[in-house]
């Protein structure tokens, strides 16, 4: 049976969905996004991933064309009409479809998309193994809290990654790492202190990250929102990368150069661990 999709509030086989060749998104990125793991049949961590779809519409001047329980509704219909027990969903909301001028349309209905991909998201193999990345110049735009759905240096680096066999690329400016190129970037430096990227618009606010940042203070994990760069991840007692699709994954290679013992650390098997059963019991 087709996967059902949803295109402007109708839903149909994904064979059938249509967006027009004007649609904004398609011309210049116009749009924003939002990517929601399912667990269980349920949604994990939603009223964050609407906060900051809220805050990614409001920066770019674009009304919410739909309420929040409009929002959760339309994801619960996915994944019911698709039988999603384990996976995503994936929102998608454009400006709509205009000639195209650079200039914002005024009173054009905005596009909204979403459907959903059933994965294997609590026995990832790469949670047992660890990941390999590499490192490349962040070369994105100046508004990365905006989840933009003009992602051409991000899959520039996904792909730069595939082709060294690594499964993802952590971005350097200015001498430190901002994130992955679809995750945020961690570590537990060599004094035991876990670090990543304080929040500002040189980074998306990750819903994952947020959860870590709790569960540190929960298990008592010191903690510092403060860059760091590739030597220090390399001399790190571990690393690890967080995103809705895969929670909390360790690393263990960066750059051909392990980092510890070149195993999953302890301390981001424990938050795997700990969040998955979090996000299973609300």
């Amino acid at each position: 049976m087709s996967r059902i999709v949803s295109v402007n509030g109708a839903y149909l086989p994904e064979e059938e969905a249509k967006v027009s060749i004007f649609d904004r998104a398609f011309l210049f990125g116009d749009g924003v996004y939002e990517v929601t793991a399912v667990l269980d049949g349920r949604l994990v961590d939603f009223d964050a991933h609407l906060s900051r779809l809220d805050n990614s519409l409001r920066e770019i001047a674009l009304a919410p064309p739909l309420t929040h329980a409009d929002l959760r509704t339309l994801h619960e219909e996915l994944i019911g009409r698709n039988g999603v027990e384990e996976g995503v969903v994936y929102l998608h909301i454009s400006r709509g479809a205009a000639d195209r001028d650079f200039a914002y349309p005024e009173n054009t209905p905005p596009t909204v998309v979403a459907f959903t991909q059933s994965r294997p998201l609590i026995d990832n193999p790469y949670a047992a193994t660890g990941v390999k990345i590499i490192t490349i110049p962040d070369m994105r735009w100046k508004r990365r809290d905006i989840k933009s759905t003009s992602m051409l240096a991000q899959a520039m680096g996904k792909q730069a990654a595939k082709l060294k066999g690594a499964y993802e690329a952590w971005m350097v400016e200015n001498g430190v790492v901002t994130e992955g190129t679809s995750s945020t970037a961690f570590i537990l430096d060599a004094e035991g202190v876990l670090r990543t990227q304080p929040l500002g618009s040189h980074i998306l606010p990750g819903v994952t990250r947020r959860a870590v940042l709790r569960l540190a203070q929960q298990e008592s994990v010191p903690l510092e929102e403060r860059p760091f760069s590739v030597a220090e991840a390399l001399a790190a007692r571990e690393a690890f990368m967080t995103a809705a699709s895969a929670f909390v994954l360790p690393v263990v290679e960066i750059d051909g150069v392990p980092v510890g013992d070149g195993k999953p650390g302890p301390v981001s098997r424990v938050f795997r661990r700990i969040y998955i059963e979090e996000a299973r019991k609300t």
